[in-house]
């Protein structure tokens, strides 16, 4: 097994490798297409704005491949941002396409009164409960959560945990060998080992 961590210049490298590591899987650093060679698992996690995320990855060459490597309906675990630009755009960047993995728009969370960004622990409770995925996670465990957008998949077959926030919202999508969360496993404690255990097939205790 070779878990890739793609490096567009902006995400939270740090915690995601650490993460991997203490699942006893020493991690790749990916920055251009050529790094992905031999790869298993994809990994994207993602801080910063939508626009700047994708301009980053079209700089290093990897819009292409990553589209390439979903395609081949290889493992892909996207975080955040990595979550967001598999859909079609997002209102943070109006025009800027994303990867269009999925038909969908990422909008941001309307100022009602609830604090924005969304920041800290929250539940976020699995569709489908018996899915392997979800193994000894319970019925709603709690993920880190840091964010103002989140997308909106016009596709609901692939909504795979939500979470209420003053409104419903996708928290993760799973579709083939794709996984992606709005929240942080990273800085999710045990829960986001084991989830990112079940992902890679480790045990993560």
């Amino acid at each position: 097994m070779t878990i890739g961590i793609i490096d567009y210049g902006a995400g939270n490298l740090r915690s995601v490798a650490n993460a991997v590591h203490a699942l006893g899987i020493e991690p790749r650093l990916v920055a251009s297409p050529a790094e992905m060679d031999g790869l298993t698992h994809l990994i994207l996690p993602g801080v910063g704005s939508f626009g700047d995320c994708m301009g980053e990855l079209e700089k290093r060459g990897l819009t292409g491949p990553i589209r390439d490597w979903v395609a081949a309906g290889k493992p892909y675990f996207g975080i955040c941002l990595g979550y967001q630009i598999l859909f079609s755009e997002s209102e943070e960047t109006p025009g800027v396409p994303g990867l269009g993995i999925f038909a969908g728009k990422v909008r941001r969370f309307t100022e009602d009164g609830r604090k924005v960004p969304h920041m800290g622990w929250n539940a976020a409770v699995p569709v489908h409960p018996g899915e392997p995925i979800w193994a000894k996670l319970g019925k709603s465990p709690y993920f880190y959560f840091v964010h103002s957008y989140f997308p909106e998949p016009a596709d609901r077959s692939i909504v795979a945990m939500e979470t209420a926030y003053g409104e419903t919202f996708a928290s993760a999508i799973h579709s083939g060998a794709i996984l992606a969360t709005q929240f942080h496993p990273e800085k999710s404690q045990q829960a986001g080992l084991r989830l990112l255990g079940n992902f890679l097939g480790v045990a993560a205790d």
